[in-house]
């Protein structure tokens, strides 16, 4: 494989799943680890993406309440913030994930709606805060460098002593079989601890992860109440989904 396809390859595979583990691209490619390095890092140089410890993460990943024109398929995302907007209620009590999906749906809330919002994000939480109806409850933790969220004991300590009307969720792979899976473990603990915290939860997914897996596992899919995207619940890419007690949108 040339130069050019293995860097495709990777921003592809980055700006869908907003971070990515050198191994796995390496397997993936049927290349060494040190070659798909150099490959990152000349991508960095370039301001494709940026290089962190062991992998890569995409440019729209790491974000502020500043709007990151570099967010894969920002359009897709929007639709499904817009869809999740009519699940919110005056007087509700809800938790946003982090991610750039999420993030979105938190540009998106009306400023008169009045909300109590938990977030483990910054960013999200950061957003928020300029809503004066909605009250911001940031749930502490160890805060990750990359996808700048809580993760740790603390945060899953604290996120068992709440429940939700709904979580809105992310995901970096999501599957009708495998279910809800990630390749980073401390974040897969802090998100079995979000739905556990939830009397429904929400999952905001762009199509083009679905049928995809990696190694830990979140939650099965029948744990997620409800599950959109940018389709139409129709459509037929949802049919496996169909067979399950999940609700599209």
């Amino acid at each position: 494989m040339l130069k050019e396809e293995r860097h495709q390859t990777i921003l592809s595979e980055v700006e869908l799943h907003n971070r990515i583990l050198l191994t796995d691209i390496a397997e993936a490619l049927d290349v060494s680890i040190d070659t798909v390095r150099r490959d990152v890092k000349e991508l960095d140089s370039d301001n494709k993406l940026r290089k962190v410890h062991g992998g890569a993460i995409s440019l729209g990943f790491r974000s502020n309440s500043t709007r990151n024109d570099n967010i894969y398929k920002l359009d897709q995302k929007i639709k499904i913030a817009e869809k999740a907007l009519a699940l919110l209620k005056d007087g509700g009590v809800i938790f946003l994930d982090g991610g750039t999906t999420c993030l979105e749906l938190a540009r998106l809330i009306p400023a008169n709606l009045d909300l109590t919002c938990f977030t483990h994000s910054l960013p999200v939480a950061m957003e928020l805060l300029t809503k004066s109806n909605i009250t911001v409850i940031l749930v502490g933790g160890q805060v990750s460098r990359e996808s700048q969220i809580s993760i740790g004991a603390n945060a899953i300590h604290n996120l068992s002593e709440i429940k939700v009307d709904y979580s809105f969720i992310g995901t970096g792979y999501v599957d009708s079989y495998y279910g809800l899976t990630e390749f980073d473990w401390d974040i897969v603990q802090v998100k079995k601890a979000i739905i556990k915290s939830s009397k429904k939860s929400v999952l905001l997914s762009i199509s083009e992860k679905l049928n995809s897996q990696h190694r830990y596992k979140t939650c099965d899919i029948n744990a997620i109440n409800t599950m959109i995207t940018e389709l139409e619940p129709e459509n037929e890419l949802l049919k496996p989904f169909r067979n399950h007690d999940i609700r599209l949108i």
